[in-house]
């Protein structure tokens, strides 16, 4: 099942037969209208956009699964992956809708049992991300979600990971990209990357 039958469906199966064949095709909503900007954070000449608006809309929340789910829909992955810690909540909402499992990507010490780790350059100085190594058995197709592509550092260390623990990396999704800080080129070539709005 779609996120788009998932958020549409009705309990009475017939009603929601009805439903689909009299409604026209569901528009995209501009989902740049449930982004805030916040000048000067987290330092002074840092335009910060937040996600938190489309948290407190269910409206602006559904659609953005919505409009992700298309991504999912194309690439048919088995597992979502999201990264610490806004990744959270997009991974666990769309893995949800879709019926898929999740897995969480964590900083250093945070995930308890065995973990595969990978350390990874930051702007000013390093981080180790960590990853269960249980739920890559039989090598899932990966979707990597987070709420945002900056630098792609992040990301890319996610993507590694991925592999590391024995997945087949499948695509990479964002609710937000800063087209202008280049992230793309620090993740794998030939995957794809689906963000649903791009500053540029």
């Amino acid at each position: 099942m779609s996120i788009e039958s998932t958020l549409s469906a009705s309990p009475d199966p017939d009603q929601d037969l009805l439903l689909k064949e009299d409604l026209p095709l569901k528009q995209d909503l501009p989902l740049k209208q449930w982004i805030q900007e916040h000048p000067d954070f987290p330092q002074p000449g840092i335009l910060f956009r937040c996600m938190m608006p489309m948290l407190r809309d269910p409206q602006g929340w559904q659609e953005m699964l919505r409009q992700m789910g298309r991504t999912c829909e194309r690439l048919q992955p088995d597992l979502i992956v999201g990264i610490e810690s806004r990744g959270f909540l997009v991974g666990t909402a769309l893995a949800t809708a879709l019926a898929l499992p999740f897995a969480p990507v964590r900083k250093r010490g945070k995930l308890p049992g065995e973990v595969h780790g990978i350390d990874y350059t930051l702007e000013y100085g390093s981080d180790r991300l960590e990853i269960h190594v249980d739920g890559f058995e039989h090598q899932p197709s990966v979707l990597v979600v987070d709420d945002l592509l900056a630098t792609g550092g992040t990301a890319a260390a996610a993507g590694e990971l991925v592999t590391q623990a024995g997945g087949r990396l499948c695509g990479f999704a964002f609710v937000i990209e800063l087209a202008d800080l280049n992230g793309r080129q620090k993740l794998p070539a030939g995957v794809p990357v689906d963000s649903l709005v791009v500053y540029s």
